[in-house]
């Protein structure tokens, strides 16, 4: 289901407009797609940051003018420090039409302990239902063993999807925990050093 969200329209642009415009509590963006001008938005930054949770979330955009537009979170620009919206690229959308989106990839079960799972690949690059688009794609690594890969073209994927990454991609794996040899030496010297100090006192 869309999340709705009243948007306005932006006239000024630049780093000082969009910083004006996130002091605002707003989000500066880009609609575009479907071969019209793009429009530049002005969202508002609470509601727009519950849907950007999910990054390929699908937003029905009502514009000043009373027209509407079905769009995807196509791209978002953060923060680097406060994770807080700065932009966002949105990409119009129309039912029945097929998008190549990123999904990300989460493993579940647990595999035969000490082994551990591992994402190779945080996402897989699927062709989908523009207005279908699933959250993530699942991996079952329960009762897996050390050496167990899975590669992109064994993954089951979400109803009416079609795989564009490449099928020979390592997306997961179970592997035994590596000991690192340097923590190891850097533990005995401290020992040797403990004991030196205990003779010399």
């Amino acid at each position: 289901m869309a999340e709705k969200l009243n948007v306005e329209l932006r006239e000024d642009f630049g780093k000082g407009a969009s910083r004006r415009l996130r002091a605002e509590s707003r989000v500066p963006a880009v609609l575009y797609g479907h071969g019209q001008d793009p429009f530049h938005l002005s969202l508002p930054g609470h509601d727009t940051a519950l849907a950007a949770r999910n990054s390929n979330a699908l937003l029905e955009l009502s514009l000043p003018d009373g027209t509407k537009h079905l769009a995807l979170i196509k791209e978002i620009q953060r923060h680097p420090l406060k994770r807080s919206l700065n932009h966002l690229d949105l990409i119009i959308v129309r039912k029945g039409e097929k998008v190549e989106v990123e999904i990300p990839v989460v493993l579940t079960g647990e595999p035969v302990a000490p082994a551990a799972a591992f994402v190779e690949l945080q996402t897989l690059t699927l062709l989908v239902d523009a207005l279908n688009v699933p959250e993530q794609v699942e991996i079952d690594v329960e009762g897996s063993e050390d050496g167990f890969q899975v590669f992109a073209g064994d993954v089951t994927l979400p109803e009416d999807s079609e795989l564009v990454s490449d099928v020979e991609l390592i997306v997961a794996s179970v592997a035994l925990p590596r000991v690192d040899e340097s923590d190891d030496e850097d533990a005995e010297s401290a020992e040797e050093s403990a004991e030196e100090s205990t003779e010399n006192e």
